[in-house]
């Protein structure tokens, strides 16, 4: 299987389609090259959990997430590369047809663990997999390892050349790993991917090494929910691949890129801010749409 390759990472000059404000300088942070299928925030998130696995000698990797979930097929092949066992224990009852993502997931060798949605919520580990040789990450990779991993981030950007850092949030976890490399003078902007989910901004301050007050989420661009999402975002999507070449998903990248398009053109940036968006890879949930409603 290929492996992580850190140097196809690119940062690409951004225009919004329909959008063109000269006072903002906007570009991307292509993590999405860095592997086909462990793209994008993935592998920094999954990389100091592994060493801390291999250094406790464990054999088994188990993790959390849903049917089409980016970490799930991420942590499956990654636990490939690396020679480890891996268990995926997904949200929700067991269906007969597997979604394309569980299926790539099981060609990588990771055993599929259907949860019901209470005790899946509870993170009631099944007795048989709750055993020494098994070593346990959290839905998304949330926690310190996995902030700290996201903090790697950082190294493949001149940090100091930027205003702004834009980010897709779902647990929090890379939103906190970047923050915790960022000056007192540069803001974090973190567009929400889940309705109502206020608590997300404890969950990242829980993560970071510092108290720090340049945070901001954003809770105005989740579509109607996590994976939902409305045909002006797919249309925008569209028009940005079309536009800048640049793919995205309707779960995470598309609602990020979104906002900052719109709050481009409300202004909400100071003049001659400097953004940087990262592209946190990770197309799998576009599989669930039906054929040709994206154009790539």
């Amino acid at each position: 299987m290929q492996l992580i390759n850190s140097e196809n990472i690119t940062i690409d000059n951004l225009s919004f389609p329909g959008n063109s404000d000269e006072n903002i300088n906007a570009s991307v942070l292509r993590l999405d090259k860095i592997h086909p299928v462990i793209s994008g925030n993935k592998w920094f998130k999954l990389r100091y959990y592994l060493d801390e696995a291999k250094y406790l000698n464990k054999k088994t990797i188990v993790t959390y997430g849903g049917a089409w979930s980016n970490h799930i097929l991420a942590t499956a092949a990654a636990c490939k590369i690396n020679e480890f066992n891996s268990i995926g224990i997904i949200r929700g009852e067991e269906i007969e047809n597997l979604s394309s993502t569980l299926l790539q997931a099981k060609d990588f060798g990771m055993k599929i663990v259907f949860m019901n949605r209470n005790d899946y919520q509870n993170k009631i580990i099944p007795l048989e997999i709750n055993t020494d040789e098994c070593y346990m990450i959290a839905e998304g990779g949330y926690g310190k390892k996995g902030a700290i991993g996201a903090s790697t981030i950082l190294k493949n950007f001149t940090v100091e050349n930027y205003t702004h850092i834009c980010c897709a949030a779902g647990t929090g976890t890379m939103a906190a790993g970047l923050l915790n490399g960022l000056s007192a003078d540069q803001k974090l902007i973190a567009i929400s991917v889940l309705k109502n989910y206020l608590e997300i901004e404890n969950k990242i301050k829980a993560l970071l090494e510092t108290h720090t007050k340049n945070l901001t989420v954003i809770h105005d661009y989740h579509f109607g929910g996590y994976a939902k999402y409305k045909p002006e975002l797919i249309q925008f999507m569209n028009d940005l691949y079309t536009h800048s070449n640049t793919p995205t998903d309707f779960v995470y990248t598309g609602k990020l890129f979104y906002a900052i398009s719109d709050l481009i053109k409300k202004n909400y940036f100071p003049k001659e801010s400097k953004l940087l968006i990262i592209h946190s890879g990770g197309l799998q949930g576009n599989r669930s749409l039906n054929k040709g409603k994206l154009i790539f």
